[in-house]
């Protein structure tokens, strides 16, 4: 199926597409701090670049957008055109995030993703509920907390890759 928009428009809609200072970013930032926590932003130095990190208490949290990591959810859509390469690149995505998160864990590091579709979306959480988690993951020490649905789309990988997400 053709794409319905130019190359060009296209080209500049994808550009626009913010990859830190996300909505549910901002809403986890600013209530984590309401919280009293302090945090550093996108750790350049880390694997993956998390979105929040606490170095007193050796923790991560990733805002992650359920399309770019492939979450099922309601706001996953496959794209109908361009399908073989959404399907690659997602995949690798996911793949990418589990080797990232091996890393991360390996170092010390706690880590916490939550999903955009708790922030946004019909089957969103209230934003208290969503804090209160994370909250209780920060004061914590559970070494991987999945906040919202964690499921990811298993089409996008290969067949070997669910049984091994480190690949």
């Amino acid at each position: 199926m053709p794409d319905v928009v130019a190359p060009e428009v296209r080209s500049r809609m994808m550009a626009g597409i913010r990859g830190r200072d996300t909505r549910p970013e901002m809403l986890l930032r600013k209530g984590l701090h309401a919280l009293g926590w302090r945090y550093r932003l996108h750790g350049r130095t880390l694997a993956g670049k998390p979105d929040l990190v606490f170095p007193a208490r050796k923790a991560l949290i990733f805002a992650n957008g359920c399309f770019w990591h492939g979450h099922d959810c309601h706001l996953f859509k496959w794209p109908k055109t361009r399908a073989e390469f959404w399907r690659e690149k997602i995949g690798t995505n996911i793949r990418r995030d589990a080797r990232v998160l091996e890393q991360l864990r390996a170092e010390g590091w706690r880590v916490a993703e939550v999903w955009e579709c708790t922030l946004k979306g019909r089957e969103r959480r209230p934003l208290e509920e969503v804090l209160a988690a994370c909250d209780s993951f920060l004061k914590g020490e559970e070494r991987y907390c999945s906040i919202g649905i964690d499921r990811r789309v298993a089409a996008a990988l290969p067949p070997d890759a669910e049984d091994n997400p480190s690949q």
